[in-house]
C-alpha cells in the first residue's frame, strides 16, 4: 500500500472519530434548551454521521421501501427481513394484517436494520383501512361534508398518535384529488369533494392533524387523479385538459399544502399529455412532471414517493428493476412497493457508471431520506410496545372523535314546511321501511327510542311490481315512514347500486304520507334519489351512521353537513339545509359528558345482586347527563315466575311513588328540624300501633326497606276468581253502590279502596 493511501485511510478514521464526537455533543445539547440552529446542526451531524457509515448499495437500499404483510406466512417474512439485511432498504410500506402481527414484525425488521426503517402506511381512513381489530374513521367524502375543519385536524392527530404506538412513521395521507369526474372509479368517496378550496381546506387540516404530532403526510395523487373514468391500479388513465386548467383546478391542493409545509408527495401514475407529451410515459416515470414541475417550478423540496410500482399504470410498460431507474431518472425521492430491489440496484449502478444518473444527485436525496428519518425520531429509535397495544390504539376518546366526525357530516336536503325535527309525535303512527341489506338492525333500534315504529322491509335487491304492492298495503295504516335506504355502492357503475323501479314506487308512496328518505351512502347516488321532500343522507352506512340518524331525525342533533360534491343542477356543492337541536335526549359514551364508562359498569353488578337476592324480578337502568343518554340496559323478567323478560318497550306501573315525593321530604324536613328520631320506634309517633306487630319497627328501617315487612300482597286476587271479577265487589256499569273507577267498563265498591 503506499503511502499516500496510508495517510488518506488514516484521515478518513480521524475524521470519522471527530464527526462521531461531535454528533455526541451535538445531541447532548439537543437535550436541554437550545437554539433552532444547534438543533439543526445535531439533525445535519446525524444524517452525515449515518451516511459516511454506509458503502455504496447500502446508500441505494435507502431508496427503496418494499411491500409487507402481517397476515402472510413465515416465507414472506424471510423474505423481507432478507432484503432488510442484505439490500438495506430504506422502509416497508404495511399493507394487510393484525396490529400485534405487525408490531412483532416491525420489532424484527428493525432489529435486522442496519439503520432503522422508515415505515408508512395507507391510511387514508385511519388503521382499519389496513388491519383488524382496529378504527376506522370516515372516508374523505364524508369529512368534505363537515364545515368545521377543527374536526379534520383532531382527526389527523388521533391517526399520528395510533400511528406512534405502532411504528407507522408515514401515512399516505391525504388524498387531495378534485373529485370532478362522477365516474371515477378509483378517488370518488376517497376525495374531499369536487371544490377544489374546500379539498385544500381539509387536506391542510388532516395533514396539519398528522405532522404536528409526529408522523408524515403524503398528498396524493400528484398532479391530479380527480377527473378520471379508469384506475391507475389496472391501466393507465389518460387526462386531456389543458395547462391552464390543471393549474387552476387540480394542481390547486397540491400548491397550498406545499405552501403549508407538506412533508411529502406521491406521484401518480397517469398520461397528461399537457405535462409530458411522451406517448406512455406515466406522470411517475416523467421528468418534465417530477422534476420540472414538482420540483423545479413549484418549489417542492419534501420527499417525493412514487405511487406503487406494482400498478397497471407503469408495470404494464416496464419491468421490475427497470421502472424503478427510470422513477428515479425522473427525479423520485423513494420507489414505493418497488418488486426487484437487487435488480434496481444494480440498474442504477451501471447507470452511473455510463453517466446516465449523477451519484451526487442519487445521493443527495439518500440524505434527503435520512433526515426525514430523523425528523420521525428514529435517530433515537425505541422498539414498539407490544403488551397492551389493543387497548392504546382502540379508546374511548377515539371513539367520541370518530362519532363526533360522523354526526357533523350529516346534510339535509329537503325539509318541506319544517317537518324535520319531528315534533308533534302523537299526530302520527310511525313505520320504518329498510330497503336494501342494513347490515343490522342499528337504525330500527334507535328509532324506537323516540317513538312507537312497526317496522318492515325490502330485502331484495329486485322487488317485483306486486312486492311493492303488497307492501303499500301494508304500509296503509301509518301516515308517516322512515325510508332508509342501503346497499348504495361506491362504484359509478349501475346507479351505485340504486334500483330507480324502487325509487319510482317511494315517490308515489309520498302522494298520501309522510315520507321520510334517509340515505346512507355515495353522495353522487343523490342524482339517482331525487324527488322527496324530507331527505337526511349520510355518505357511509355503518352501526354508527344508522344510530345517528334517528337522532337528527327527532331533533336530539343538529343537522350541520354541506355536500362535498354537485350530484345534480338540484344539489350544488355546499347546498344543505340546517336543523335545529330541539331538547330531545341524544346518546353518546359516558366520557363525553365527562362520566366513566367502568364506574357505570358497576350497575350491571348491583342489579344481578338485585335479582339474585329477590329484591326485584328485573327493571331498566338508565342514565342520562347533560342531555346525552350514557347508560341504558335491560335486567332480568317482569316478574318471578320468568315468564317475560323485560325489554326497552315493557311498561311499569309507577307505584309506591308517595314514599318518596311525600312521606321522604316530611321526614327530611322533620329530622333536620330534630322533630323526629330516625332511630326511634314508629309507636312513638303513631301511638295507635302500639298494641300491633309494627310498633316496635324503627323509622330508619322502613325508610330503607329494611323493616321486614311483607314487601307485596296482592289484596286484588281475593276480589276475583277464576280470572273474573266478583260481582259483589265490582260492576260493568257505575252506580251508587260502585262508584269507584276502576278500569274502562269497571267499577268496584267504595270501600275496596282502603281495605
Amino acid at each position: 500500500m503506499s503511502k499516500h493511501k496510508r495517510n488518506e485511510r488514516l484521515f478518513k478514521k480521524v475524521y470519522g472519530l471527530l464527526l462521531l464526537g461531535f454528533f455526541s455533543l451535538s445531541f447532548m445539547l439537543a437535550e436541554s434548551p437550545a437554539p433552532a440552529a444547534s438543533s439543526k446542526l445535531s439533525k445535519q451531524a446525524w444524517v452525515d454521521s449515518v451516511f459516511n457509515a454506509l458503502n455504496e448499495d447500502q446508500r441505494l437500499g435507502q431508496l427503496f421501501m418494499v411491500a409487507a404483510y402481517s397476515n402472510r406466512d413465515e416465507n414472506h417474512y424471510r423474505e423481507i427481513e432478507n432484503l432488510v439485511r442484505n439490500y438495506h432498504l430504506g422502509g416497508l410500506i404495511f399493507f394487510q394484517g393484525g396490529p400485534g402481527r405487525q408490531a412483532v414484525l416491525t420489532n424484527r425488521y428493525q432489529k435486522a436494520a442496519k439503520v432503522p426503517l422508515l415505515l408508512g402506511m395507507d391510511l387514508e381512513w385511519g388503521l382499519q383501512m389496513r388491519l383488524d381489530s382496529t378504527m376506522q374513521f370516515p372516508k374523505a367524502m364524508t369529512l368534505g361534508a363537515i364545515a368545521d375543519d377543527q374536526y379534520i385536524y383532531e382527526m389527523g392527530k388521533e391517526i399520528a398518535r395510533q400511528c406512534r404506538e405502532l411504528g407507522v412513521h408515514i401515512n399516505f395521507a391525504p388524498v387531495v384529488d378534485v373529485n370532478s369526474n362522477p365516474q371515477n372509479p378509483v378517488i370518488g368517496y376517497r376525495s374531499f369533494g369536487e371544490d377544489k378550496r374546500n379539498v385544500a381546506r381539509k387536506g391542510i387540516a388532516y395533514m396539519k392533524g398528522m405532522q404536528d404530532h409526529g408522523v408524515l403526510a403524503s398528498a396524493k395523487h400528484f398532479p391530479g387523479h380527480g377527473d378520471t373514468d379508469s384506475d391507475s391500479h389496472y391501466t393507465l388513465p389518460v387526462i386531456k385538459h389543458s395547462r391552464t386548467r390543471l393549474d387552476t383546478l387540480e394542481l390547486y391542493p397540491f400548491r397550498e399544502l406545499i405552501r403549508e409545509g407538506v412533508a411529502s408527495i406521491m406521484v401518480a401514475h397517469l398520461a397528461i399529455p399537457a405535462l409530458e407529451p411522451k406517448d406512455k410515459t406515466p406522470t411517475t416515470l416523467s421528468y418534465n412532471v417530477v422534476t420540472k414541475l414538482l420540483k423545479e417550478e413549484m418549489g417542492y423540496k419534501g420527499l417525493i414517493f412514487t405511487d406503487a410500482l406494482n400498478m397497471k399504470g407503469v408495470s404494464q410498460f416496464y419491468k421490475p428493476g427497470e421502472v424503478d431507474l427510470l422513477a428515479l431518472k425522473a427525479g423520485n425521492d423513494v420507489m414505493l412497493f418497488s418488486e426487484n430491489v437487487p435488480e434496481a440496484i444494480r440498474l442504477v449502478k451501471d447507470a452511473f457508471a455510463k453517466g446516465e444518473l449523477s451519484r451526487e444527485d442519487i445521493y443527495a436525496r439518500v440524505k434527503k431520506i435520512l433526515a426525514a428519518k430523523y425528523d420521525v425520531g428514529l435517530h433515537q429509535y425505541k422498539p414498539i410496545r407490544v403488551q397492551g397495544l389493543h387497548q392504546r390504539l382502540n379508546t374511548v376518546e377515539g371513539e367520541i372523535l370518530r362519532k363526533k366526525l360522523y354526526e357533523k357530516s350529516a346534510v339535509i336536503l329537503e325539509n318541506k314546511d319544517n317537518f324535520l325535527p319531528l315534533k308533534n309525535l302523537d299526530a302520527y303512527a310511525f313505520a320504518s321501511l329498510q330497503i336494501g341489506n342494513a347490515g343490522g338492525n342499528t337504525i330500527r333500534q334507535y328509532l324506537d327510542k323516540y317513538a312507537p315504529f312497526r317496522h318492515f322491509s325490502i330485502s331484495e335487491a329486485n322487488p317485483s311490481p306486486q312486492m311493492l304492492t303488497d307492501m303499500k298495503k301494508r304500509l296503509e295504516s301509518y301516515n308517516a315512514v322512515v325510508v332508509s335506504l342501503h346497499g348504495i355502492t361506491n362504484a359509478p357503475r349501475n346507479n351505485h347500486g340504486l334500483n330507480q323501479q324502487v325509487i319510482n314506487w317511494l315517490r308515489e308512496l309520498q302522494k298520501d304520507k309522510k315520507v321520510i328518505f334517509v340515505g346512507f351512502g355515495n353522495a353522487y347516488s343523490l342524482r339517482f334519489a331525487l324527488g322527496f321532500d324530507h331527505q337526511l343522507y349520510f355518505f357511509e352506512d355503518n352501526a354508527l351512521t344508522q344510530s345517528l340518524a334517528p337522532q337528527v331525525l327527532f331533533g336530539a342533533l343538529p343537522a350541520l353537513g354541506k355536500l362535498p360534491v354537485s350530484p345534480s343542477t338540484v344539489y350544488p356543492v355546499g347546498y344543505g339545509l340546517q336543523t335545529a337541536f330541539i331538547g330531545r335526549l341524544m346518546y353518546t359514551l359516558p366520557e363525553e359528558v365527562e362520566m366513566n364508562s367502568q364506574t357505570l359498569e358497576k350497575i350491571d353488578a348491583i342489579m344481578e345482586k338485585a335479582m339474585r337476592i329477590r329484591a326485584t324480578p328485573g327493571g331498566q337502568v338508565l342514565v342520562a347527563r347533560n342531555g346525552a343518554v350514557v347508560y341504558q340496559k335491560n335486567f332480568g323478567f317482569t316478574d318471578y315466575t320468568n315468564g317475560r323478560k323485560v325489554e326497552e318497550g315493557t311498561l311499569y306501573d309507577l307505584a309506591s311513588l308517595t314514599k318518596v315525593l311525600a312521606t321522604l321530604q316530611a321526614v327530611m324536613f322533620l329530622q333536620e328540624r330534630e322533630l323526629i328520631d330516625l332511630n326511634g320506634r314508629v309507636q312513638d309517633y303513631l301511638p295507635e300501633l302500639r298494641r300491633s306487630n309494627k310498633g316496635n319497627l324503627k323509622i330508619s328501617d322502613l325508610l330503607i326497606h329494611q323493616a321486614g315487612l311483607i314487601p307485596y300482597i296482592p289484596h286484588w286476587s281475593a276480589t276475583v276468581e277464576k280470572g273474573k271479577p266478583r260481582p259483589e265487589f265490582y260492576s260493568a256499569i257505575e252506580t251508587p253502590g260502585f262508584s269507584e273507577p276502576i278500569a274502562q267498563n269497571l267499577h268496584s265498591i267504595p270501600s275496596l279502596k282502603d281495605s
